[in-house]
């Protein structure tokens, strides 16, 4: 398995030249931020925009669904943890090398990665934090799949990953996320309707509304303080 994807003549090996190819006819000043938004700041982006949703989701959740959306946004970074642990005897057992160890002339942005290639942790964990918002919320989720396409280009844009090293990222991820969502939320959603119900920390699931604007108006029904404005004119 070591020796996957080394022939130059090999699609994959080809597609990597062409797109990090990209990276040696550009300014430097571009490569840098390259460098810098695929190692670190699409990551940001993405913990960024499930926070954005939760923010905006708590403020309009329906009082029937809030736990169940909450939990939903709460399987998302967990669904990346636990891709990567999934990732772990794969990337031991496939064995692939990174690209600049066996092809020549790559521009490498950058440099002191040691481990193996196949598959690629930052495709897998944006994708299943991708996947996962878009079962929570498909707006959002839609904007989180475009943050992680962009992911998998810049890795290979890098020179650190063969493009089959982010489609099997992808496919990880996406498989993480859908397949054990079911369990996730039927360990979640109690934990999140358990939250919801506590009177310190249930502003984390639903928005409180201001006293008195949720009280529900009975027909016929008198406040206690009617009633005792009756009882004083009568006296």
């Amino acid at each position: 398995m070591a020796g996957l994807a080394q022939s130059g003549s090999n699609p994959d090996v080809e597609l990597l030249y062409d797109i990090n190819g990209l990276a040696k006819d550009a300014p430097h000043w571009f490569d840098k931020v390259m460098e810098y938004v695929g190692e670190y700041g699409l990551l940001l982006a993405m913990v960024l925009l499930v926070l954005w949703c939760w923010w905006t989701g708590r403020r309009r959740a329906d009082p029937e669904e809030a736990a169940s959306s909450a939990a939903a946004l709460v399987w998302a970074p967990l669904a990346a943890g636990v891709a990567v642990l999934v990732n772990v005897p794969i990337r031991g057992f496939v064995e692939r090398p990174r690209p600049f160890l066996d092809h020549q002339g790559l521009e490498v942005l950058v440099s002191g990665k040691t481990d193996y290639s196949f598959v690629s942790d930052h495709a897998t964990i944006t994708m299943a934090m991708a996947v996962a918002l878009f079962v929570a919320n498909r707006r959002f989720g839609l904007v989180g799949i475009g943050l992680a396409l962009l992911e998998g280009f810049c890795r290979v844009y890098m020179g650190v990953h063969y493009p089959t090293d982010v489609v099997g990222g992808f496919a990880l991820g996406t498989a993480v996320a859908l397949l054990l969502s079911p369990l996730a939320m039927a360990l979640l959603t109690p934990l999140t309707r358990a939250i919801e119900r506590s009177p310190r920390a249930g502003w984390l699931i639903r928005r409180r509304s201001p006293e008195g604007a949720g009280d529900t108006v009975i027909p016929g029904a008198r406040s206690e303080k009617s009633q005792d404005t009756e009882r004083d004119l009568a006296a």
